[in-house]
């Protein structure tokens, strides 16, 4: 794996130390959750990188101190570009040469959204405490009511309601969703 370094050992100006830093601690993490969202395609990975960091650069005030707080935002942008680049691609007509079936042509195999949501979702869904995994998992998963999850965990349905409560709104969160009459 290339990484292009930015700024140098000799950093003098605070922008050239934040943009150093800011590499520095997301690129690689970066770098991973983006191979995911792209099923390993590195070239693909790094182009999506160094947009996500240029943008960074362009947008985010560098200097003082906010490195941790961007990761979010970084992680958001780097899966909006592979998102616009998925949307790109499939609005391309498809290139038939004289030995494609019918069928191939028009069937659709590509589920890529697909795929990207569900990976998100699970990242988010491991953020989860097990009591709050374990209760949504029994309510959307399996379609039980409070009452049958309550029997089936053996807690008390006001656990169950309150467990289901907090794991909704902590799964939003996780997921950058706003919460339902907040701005």
């Amino acid at each position: 794996m290339s990484w292009i370094v930015l700024g140098s050992d000799g950093a003098t100006s605070a922008q050239e130390r934040a943009t150093r830093s800011l590499y520095e601690q997301h690129a690689r993490p970066l770098q991973g959750y983006v191979l995911q969202l792209l099923g390993g395609d590195h070239q693909r990975a790094e182009d999506v990188v160094q947009e996500t960091l240029l943008r960074c650069w362009r947008n985010q005030q560098l200097v003082g101190g906010r490195g941790q707080d961007l990761r979010p935002w970084l992680f958001r942008v780097a899966r909006n570009l592979v998102i616009d680049d998925y949307r790109l691609r499939s609005a391309r007509p498809k290139e038939v040469d004289g030995t494609a079936w019918l069928e191939d042509v028009l069937a659709d195999t590509d589920d890529v959204d697909r795929v990207l949501s569900s990976l998100v979702l699970v990242k988010a869904f491991q953020t989860l405490s097990p009591a709050h995994r374990e209760v949504l998992y029994e309510t959307y998963y399996t379609g039980r009511s409070t009452r049958e999850v309550s029997r089936v965990l053996g807690i008390p349905p006001g656990t169950v309601k309150s467990r289901l409560y907090h794991a909704v709104r902590n799964l939003r969160h996780a997921l950058g969703v706003p919460e339902a009459g907040v701005r």
